[in-house]
């Protein structure tokens, strides 16, 4: 990362790999099915066609496998002094700044997939969507203390302390 996504003295907390490992499970489960469509069609109408869509949707799995490592290596988020910083992207980074004292909101969610391997999201709300803030590939009790710490700083600088 460069100065601007990576200011000197920032230490960032990064998301757990497993949130990769969940997401190629579900990445190879979607082009599995594609697959067996793809091979099912080309049976029944008898085209050779099958078979280049079949490498086309094998090499694009292959392609979104990599993305998906790089995209989880490069999540994660910074608790610094007046507000909290979330960075994300593989190809095109962001970096959302969320004032403390502008948080409305601090959502913790576990989806049954997610559940399954472990990790829960927090999800930060402000009185504007643009700086809404999502942080997925926590550990559940991470995703605990992030949201006490945030509601937490929150509720000090609203009130003005």
């Amino acid at each position: 990362m460069d100065d601007l996504f990576d200011p000197p003295g920032t230490e960032w907390t990064r998301v757990q790999p497993s949130l990769a490992v969940m997401r190629r499970v579900l990445l190879a489960v979607g082009v599995g099915v594609l697959a067996i469509l793809v091979v099912v069609a080309a049976l029944v109408v008898h085209l050779p066609v099958g078979l280049v869509v079949l490498v086309v949707v094998a090499a694009v799995g292959g392609w979104l496998w990599w993305l998906v490592g790089r995209n989880v290596a490069n999540w994660g988020y910074a608790e610094r002094e007046d507000e909290l910083w979330v960075t994300k992207g593989a190809w095109v980074r962001r970096l959302v700044v969320v004032p403390y004292g502008r948080m409305q909101l601090v959502d913790v969610t576990v989806g049954p997939v997610e559940r399954a391997f472990g990790l829960a999201a927090v999800q930060l709300h402000t009185a504007s969507p643009a700086t809404d803030a999502r942080i997925p590939g926590l550990r559940p009790e991470e995703a605990a203390r992030l949201r006490d710490r945030l509601t937490e700083l929150g509720s000090a600088e609203q009130s003005g302390l």
